[in-house]
This record gives structure tokens, C-alpha cells and sequence, in this order.
């Protein structure tokens, strides 16, 4: 059963990612090389379900919550995103496996999404960190993390295939749950 977690403020919302909604995300899956620098293949309609499977069945097994974005402004779904790699003994948690469409990036929609899932994280489930990992030739990527306030704790070299059987080196961002009243303040006061 999918959670019923959904995160909302005025600009978006975050539900769960389904077999009845997903559809609602193929032609931005489509866009060509929206995902350049991750393992996961969404571009036909057969990926695109295949990776809502393992998503859906990673949720089953607690260690993932997938969400589906609608962008409140535009009236529309914009991707995808979700907590990930779940370890409730130790109280971290990844985001990521995030997508947003083309003509929705630079919108501020990362960010609000950002803030509504590390909120949550951090107050409502209670969790001691948050990471993120990110290919290390992804630099926008890794800029919005770090304005994000997450911290650059290492790099695994060569430690996950992509689809071009190009094996990447992946930067291990972190924000500690003691951090986050200082981040929140400093980073996202405007959603305060």
C-alpha cells in the first residue's frame, strides 16, 4: 500500500508516485537526455513504467517513498522525486531519483520541493540526515545542492554504471538534523 504522504505548500504539490498517476509524466520522460547523468532509464513508456515498478516495490520494502510533482503555478505534473536508500535504524535517508522537465527548471520549483522534503524529513519523520548523491560532472546539480546547505563529505570514485556504460565518480552531499534550524534559516527563510 503507498504511503499517504503528500507535501504541499502554494506552489506545488508532492504525492505519492502511482500506477494510476505516472502516466501523467510521460512526455517529460521523453525529453532526451533529461537524466544524463543517473543509472535509471525513463525515456520510453515501457522504462518509464518499469521504473515506477521498482520504485513502488522499493516502497514496499519501507526503503523508498516515491512522489509525483504538480506544479501548482503551471497547473501541471513537472517529474518526479523520493526519499530513498531508507535506513530506519541509523535515521538517514537519500533524496533523490529527482526530474523535473525542462520547462521547469530555473523555476525555483527544486527548491521549494527541497525544502518541503527536508522539512519533513527532519521534523515530521525524525530522521538524524539527509544526503544526496550526485554524479561529480554534474555541477548544476551539485551547486543547488550546496546552496541547498548541503555539504560535500566525499567521493566514491567509479562506483555506479550509467546507461552509456560510463562508470561514474558520485559526490556524497549531507545535512545533519543539528544543522537544519541554521540551514532552514539561512537557506529558506522565504518559505518560512
Amino acid at each position: 500500500m503507498i504511503s499517504e504522504v503528500i507535501l504541499e505548500n502554494e506552489k506545488l504539490k508532492l504525492s505519492p508516485l502511482t500506477f494510476e498517476n505516472y502516466h501523467h509524466l510521460k512526455a517529460i520522460a521523453s525529453q532526451e537526455k533529461l537524466i544524463q547523468y543517473s543509472p535509471s532509464d525513463i525515456e520510453t513508456p515501457g522504462s518509464l513504467r518499469n521504473y515506477v515498478a521498482i520504485a513502488l516495490d522499493q516502497h514496499l520494502k519501507k526503503t523508498s517513498i516515491p512522489f509525483i510533482i504538480y506544479d501548482k503555478t503551471q497547473k501541471t505534473y513537472a517529474g518526479s522525486t523520493r526519499y530513498m536508500h531508507i535506513d530506519w535504524k541509523n535515521m538517514v535517508l537519500h533524496i533523490g531519483s529527482t526530474w523535473i522537465g525542462r520547462e521547469f527548471q530555473g523555476s525555483g520549483l527544486n527548491r521549494q520541493m527541497k525544502f518541503l522534503m527536508l522539512n519533513n524529513a527532519f521534523e515530521e519523520m525524525g530522521f538524524e540526515k539527509v544526503e544526496f548523491r550526485i554524479d561529480e560532472r554534474n555541477m548544476k546539480s551539485r551547486k543547488a545542492v550546496e546552496k541547498l546547505g548541503g555539504i560535500l563529505e566525499g567521493i566514491l570514485r567509479r562506483n555506479v554504471y550509467l546507461l552509456d556504460d560510463f562508470k561514474r565518480n558520485t559526490c556524497c552531499y549531507g545535512i545533519l538534523k543539528e544543522e537544519w534550524d541554521v540551514t532552514k534559516e539561512a537557506k529558506f527563510k522565504d518559505l518560512l
